[in-house]
């Protein structure tokens, strides 16, 4: 009988096509790398560091886009659904500039901001009588329209209330911590009744111990009596060490020391900020 031809087994051609491919995964691996130790970062790094090991431990992962940078949670607009290009701290203040304008020229409201911290401070007499913690008939709009900007976001809030040095002594207030405190206490309940997250806000009463002008003239103590909104960019409510949120700046520029008898209203005993 005839023997059969033997069939030549075909070859595969197209295997370097493997050898590519991870030679491709290892040069893109290379390249963020050097990319991500461009600007080193602890918390870059560690991300980094899981989401490339994620690649070849995990085959879905592989596909999803490594996260390079800080993830801010942002708010989204209502009208179209997007995130703001900008973070919180500067969507604020931009609409800060927009609402009071007038009122920022006139040195009634100021803004002041690095990249951790935005406060804005209300001089009293838009807020309080003299002596009161009573929110005067101006008082309600101008929260209602401060609380619209502050409402889409979480970052935490410290309502922080100040006054001159001008001793008071009443039923209601024995001192000016008491009187700061319920001012304070005064603007945060304001703010949740217009909508801003309760769970994002807290009331510190600083009393006279933290002036930023001269308590010797009129115009200095009126710059004295004041509440600042110190809007945190980081969304812990508190600190490890138990503190919320950072004093407001000295007319110096730096920060003012603990004060350890500062009283607080509204979400429990808040102790003086940590610098």
């Amino acid at each position: 009988m005839p023997r059969r031809r033997q069939h030549e087994e075909h070859e595969n051609h197209e295997r370097w096509l493997v050898s590519y491919a991870d030679f491709i995964t290892l040069l893109f691996a290379f390249f963020v790398v050097m990319y991500s130790i461009s600007s080193v970062n602890e918390g870059k790094y560690k991300v980094f560091t899981e989401s490339l090991e994620g690649i070849f431990t995990q085959p879905d992962r592989s596909v999803r886009p490594i996260p390079i940078g800080e993830h801010v949670p942002r708010a989204t607009d209502a009208s179209t659904g997007m995130q703001p290009e900008s973070e919180p701290l500067k969507q604020i203040a931009k609409g800060m500039e927009a609402a009071f304008s007038e009122l920022i020229e006139e040195g009634q409201i100021t803004l002041r901001g690095t990249e951790t911290w935005l406060e804005i401070e209300l001089n009293s007499s838009l807020l309080f009588p003299s002596g009161n913690a009573t929110p005067n008939d101006a008082a309600f709009e101008l929260i209602e329209r401060l609380a619209a900007i502050l409402a889409p976001y979480r970052n935490p809030i410290q309502v922080q209330g100040f006054t001159d040095n001008l001793p008071i002594s009443t039923a209601a207030f024995p001192t000016n911590w008491e009187l700061s405190s319920a001012r304070a206490a005064s603007v945060v309940r304001m703010l949740t009744n217009h909508g801003v997250d309760p769970a994002r806000l807290a009331a510190v009463g600083y009393g006279e111990h933290q002036p930023v002008a001269d308590n010797a003239t009129a115009e200095g103590r009126a710059r004295n009596r004041r509440v600042v909104l110190a809007i945190a960019r980081e969304l812990e409510i508190r600190r490890p060490t138990g503190g919320f949120g950072r004093p407001a700046a000295q007319a110096t520029g730096t920060q003012p020391a603990d004060s350890p008898n500062t009283s607080s209203a509204a979400g429990g005993a808040v102790k003086s900020p940590t610098p």
